[in-house]
């Protein structure tokens, strides 16, 4: 491994070190969406706002101090939906702030797979294209004395950094798409449970028992 990453030069480096950065940032999002209850089944959330839609006001204590998005997002709209001192209009702007900062946090992170995606292939081809120049210069010195032993060989350790630039743009496409779509259907279940909730249930100067 070490005498392949020096064939390949200065930008093999840098593309081995962007994998390090690609798989931290996989696993540290993997971890952050567990925390946030992203692969939770979310039964209590689904329990708490159907009983909400029969009259049940204390439903939204059920919801206090439960970690996950979409418990947290439901609690804020059943305690806005009470809030006397908030009308209706006023409710629904306050939940939607509330869903966008959650968002913004499931999806963290997601940029910066975003560019690795995007230029761990072009470092490839940047290394392949230094590689090239390299070889045909080196063929060029040796004149009619060239090898073409030689000259394949330049040729295959320039190919090494496309090779593992694709290497790494792969697995961080697939791990974006993933995450996305995490977020999509997070985003999705959430405005249901804002929407069940602002559609009925107890008024909006009702306290909870």
């Amino acid at each position: 491994m070490p005498e392949i990453l020096q064939n390949g030069g200065t930008v093999l480096w840098l593309i081995a070190a962007l994998s390090v950065v690609t798989l931290a940032l996989i696993f540290w999002k993997l971890w952050r969406l567990t925390t946030l209850g992203a692969f939770r089944s979310n039964k209590h959330v689904t329990q708490a706002v159907a009983g909400w839609q029969i009259g049940n006001a204390s439903a939204a204590g059920t919801l206090q101090n439960r970690a996950g998005l979409r418990a947290q997002l439901a609690h804020t709209a059943m305690e806005t939906r009470l809030d006397p001192a908030l009308g209706d209009q006023a409710a629904r702007e306050e939940t939607q702030i509330i869903a966008r900062n959650l968002l913004s946090e499931a999806r963290t992170g997601l940029r910066a797979l975003d560019l690795i995606v995007t230029i761990a292939p072009l470092l490839g081809l940047l290394g392949t294209v230094l590689g090239m120049i390299a070889a045909f210069q080196a063929l060029q010195t040796a004149g009619v004395r060239a090898d073409p032993a030689t000259l394949a060989g330049g040729i295959w350790e320039a190919l090494l950094t496309t090779a593992a630039g694709m290497g790494v743009a792969i697995p961080a496409s697939l791990a974006l798409t993933w995450f996305d779509s995490i977020a999509e259907r997070l985003q999705g279940q959430m405005e249901d449970d804002a929407t069940r909730i602002f559609a009925r249930g107890p008024g909006a100067n009702q306290k909870p028992s």
